[in-house]
């Protein structure tokens, strides 16, 4: 018989507290007044929230975060709840993990000497999906967008819910919201295969391609993953635009941008603008009002097509809906505008899939053609695991090809091994054979290296996007602030 997580009062201990999808976790943790501890390899404004909330959090992952509890089990109940327990042994941390911790971590072994329970996120995270009358978000792209859109339209419906996501959102300062009713949000990732796990009342389906050739052999292996998690949850909303969904999935409820489609819940008069979109929305066969959103692309307008059909089912009105849906910003890291200096945009976005590369540049596209003359699209690209970029070789290049600059970089390693033949540069040389240019394409190994080009690159009016799932925002701050001191190029 499985473990199972206990909430009522037993501490936590998280190795790797500070990951976007731990922290998530931990924080609905702290909100219910649980012992939450942790450890971590660096502060950031996360673990400062955490503590804030009260967490205690070690700044090394090392065998020695255990000490205390081998010689004072009760030194760090600090929940009134955990009076009530029998014994010292029993208020033993309960460990958890991602999939980033593997079992030669020197803090996971003292933890399993010590005999505490070890869960990865994903049991503590199904644990709570279990508690609620649960949306649960799955899909290849798009599942932090829909989630943290769905979260925030339910929160200005007066529903109160529960979020637990994959990025951080301003409208409650973080990636997670405790919430007092019986609604909870979540992303259901499937990179690991942990959203089988789930039992939730409603999920989505955005999309399904492969995007983890790490963990699965092909297209038919991860459509299996989402089958398990279809028939684990009560009702399925799915995009009956996605080819694959069309083709192995009977959704209880579907969506499309195609208003001949025969969809629970479309689009027609579809308007795709450089500051937002603007379409009519219909519920079968009745006309709901005009949508208004920020966001740019049909990706984005897909993606609210999902939070309406949720929404409706939870019975809330379309004026309501439609007046979260205007509003909502979007989530960090998704088209985020981290800057403007001497006109040029700086844009952080995760994109780290082909797919979600042309999604990206073509909302870029829409935004820089709405001057005259038009901006250049810079795309700065730091590829994401070998065996992805070696996986999607030639589909990276194609991708890349719409932008005007290219700027590539290493591979963000993720801890795999190199491939041969597979790096940024051989990318770099085959978006030239793709598009049968050389200028404005170029490679640079390190993150220094390509803040230095873009001093040299960039022009007034660039719009530029930095693209991947790795380290590479990091150089943001540091190359806004080069133009902060510089003088730029006329276009």
């Amino acid at each position: 018989m499985p473990k199972s997580v206990d909430f009522s009062g037993r501490p936590f201990h998280f190795i790797g507290i500070g990951g976007i999808g731990m922290s998530a976790i931990a924080h609905i943790l702290t909100e219910r007044q649980l012992p939450v501890f942790g450890s971590d390899l660096k502060q950031s404004h996360i673990t400062e929230r955490l503590e804030a909330r009260g967490a205690h959090i070690f700044w090394q992952q090392d065998a020695m975060n255990f000490d205390r509890w081998r010689s004072q089990p009760t030194a760090f109940s600090t929940s009134p709840a955990t009076a009530a327990l029998d014994t010292p042994s029993s208020i033993l941390p309960q460990v958890v993990c991602s999939t980033a911790i593997n079992e030669s971590n020197s803090e996971y072994c003292a933890a399993r000497e010590l005999g505490c329970e070890i869960f990865h996120r994903s049991d503590v995270l199904a644990a709570l999906i279990a508690e609620h009358d649960s949306i649960a978000v799955a899909g290849t792209h798009g599942k932090t967008t829909t989630s943290s859109a769905l979260g925030y339209t339910l929160v200005q419906a007066g529903l109160d819910p529960t979020i637990v996501i994959g990025g951080e959102v301003n409208a409650w300062g973080g990636n997670a919201r405790a919430g007092r009713s019986v609604h909870l949000v979540a992303e259901a990732d499937e990179s690991d295969g942990s959203l089988v796990k789930f039992r939730a009342k409603i999920g989505i389906i955005t999309n399904i391609e492969l995007d983890h050739p790490d963990r699965y052999t092909g297209l038919a292996e991860t459509i299996e993953v989402f089958k398990s998690f279809e028939r684990h949850t009560e009702r399925i909303v799915a995009s009956i635009d996605c080819p694959t969904i069309q083709a192995h999935f009977q959704p209880d409820i579907s969506y499309s941008l195609d208003r001949s489609s025969g969809a629970d819940y479309s689009a027609d008069e579809i308007q795709y603008g450089a500051t937002g979109t603007t379409a009519r929305i219909w519920e079968r066969d009745t006309c709901l009002g005009t949508l208004k959103l920020k966001l740019l692309g049909a990706h984005n307008l897909s993606n609210a097509l999902a939070v309406i059909a949720v929404a409706r089912m939870l019975e809330v009105e379309f004026t309501t809906i439609a007046s979260a849906l205007a509003e909502f910003s979007g989530a960090r890291r998704r088209f985020e505008l981290r800057g403007t200096i001497d006109d040029i945009q700086f844009i952080d976005d995760y994109a780290h899939h082909p797919s979600e590369i042309e999604a990206t540049l073509k909302a870029a596209r829409l935004r820089a053609s709405a001057t005259t003359p038009a901006r250049r699209v810079v795309a700065v690209f730091q590829p994401h695991r070998y065996s992805r970029t070696q996986a999607f070789f030639k589909e990276f290049a194609a991708s890349l090809a719409s932008a005007d600059v290219i700027l590539l970089s290493d591979i963000y390693s993720a801890g795999e091994t190199p491939i041969a033949g597979i790096s940024g540069q051989d990318l770099a040389e085959e978006v030239m054979r793709q598009t049968r240019r050389t200028e404005d394409i170029y490679y640079r190994a390190t993150l220094p290296e390509i803040t230095e080009l873009l001093s040299q690159t960039l022009k007034t009016g660039d719009f530029v996007l930095f693209l991947g799932a790795g380290n590479l925002n990091q150089i943001i701050p540091d190359t806004i602030e080069v133009y902060r001191n510089q003088q730029v190029s006329p276009r």
